[in-house]
């Protein structure tokens, strides 16, 4: 059986903080209110995705690596990584402020928890007015300082507030502390990794009248208490070409305004290539025929497919490769 791009079933999660907006304007199949996450692409423990589309439609993506292996994730990809895929696609809705929180890096993540850190980045595809991002501090700290703050109930007051807008896009490395504000819909790029420290929850309680847990005392060494304003992401948006976003070791984002006809050069990279379509409605070609990918939809194209074709009137996407 042979490769070909690939849609997988989202895997939707309840939050606390969670809205309709994956509904209303992405379309996803929810029912009611409170959904916060659709999950397009993930090979976390628990919830690896299932195919969507096509033969393969009901394989999980370890079945996928198990029978394809550098097929699908190429041969550099499949020598770092073995048989996990390491990339996590997410869509969050913020209908309130989610919380305070970081990610540890690769080192101490796979010292507590035999897993990856978790570096990642945001692309707004909605923002309310006035909505807002927590991203790192408003000065430079200790932790001492930082701890002063935490017990007195005045860690708000050096936190650096981040106004957003559509289009905006943030890089969030380990160790940074963050928040999405309410308001915001974003799609999310990460390494494989659910680790995260929790450090404030606005003192709320969930439907069992239970607050959530804290992670106080192994955020303390996690965190970059320094002020650095790293995070914003600049690009142009040159019509059919791949404008450079982020390049990590982690993994490198482009964003694509395809208007007419694109062909990525694929021929080069040895590595899948995920898109995800973040505006209007697009035509994915490759030889064995069309696949339409929406707004707030995600397909993986598999290593070794070197030729598609993209036909829109106008769509945005985002490109993720290694």
């Amino acid at each position: 059986m042979n490769l070909y791009p690939l849609k997988f079933k989202p895997i939707l999660k309840e939050r606390i903080w969670g809205g309709s907006k994956l509904g209303d304007i992405l379309k996803k199949q929810v029912q009611g209110n409170g959904i916060g996450e659709s999950w397009e692409l993930s090979d976390v423990e628990g919830d690896v995705s299932e195919v969507a589309n096509g033969p393969l439609k009901g394989k999980s993506l370890q079945d996928l690596i198990a029978l394809f292996g550098e097929g699908l994730l190429g041969k550099s990809v499949k020598e770092r990584f073995g048989s996990k895929f390491p990339i996590l696609i997410k869509f969050l809705d913020a209908k309130e402020d989610l919380s305070i929180q970081l990610h540890p890096n690769d080192v101490l993540a796979q010292k507590r928890h035999n897993s990856f850190g978790k570096t990642e980045m945001w692309h707004i595809l909605q923002a309310d007015k006035g909505s807002n991002l927590i991203v790192g501090f408003n000065k430079s700290t200790t932790k001492e300082e930082y701890i002063q703050h935490l017990q007195n109930g005045s860690l708000l007051n050096i936190l650096h507030k981040e106004p957003v807008k559509k289009g905006d896009t943030f890089f969030i490395k380990p160790g940074k502390v963050h928040a999405i504000g309410a308001g915001i819909l974003l799609a999310e790029i990460q390494q494989t990794s659910d680790i995260t420290y929790r450090i404030f929850d606005f003192n709320r309680k969930d439907k069992n009248g239970k607050t959530r847990e804290l992670h106080t005392e192994l955020a303390l060494d996690a965190i970059d208490y320094e002020v650095k304003h790293d995070y914003r992401v600049d690009y142009s948006e040159e019509k059919n070409t791949c404008n450079p976003m982020v390049s990590s070791p982690y993994f490198t984002t482009n964003f694509v305004d395809v208007t007419g006809t694109f062909s990525p050069e694929l021929s080069q990279r040895d590595s899948f290539s995920i898109y995800i379509c973040t505006e209007g409605e697009v035509s994915l070609n490759y030889e064995n025929g069309p696949e339409k990918l929406k707004m707030g939809e995600t397909v993986l194209v598999p290593a070794m497919i070197k030729n598609i074709r993209f036909m829109a009137d106008n769509a945005h996407l985002l490109e993720v490769h290694l």
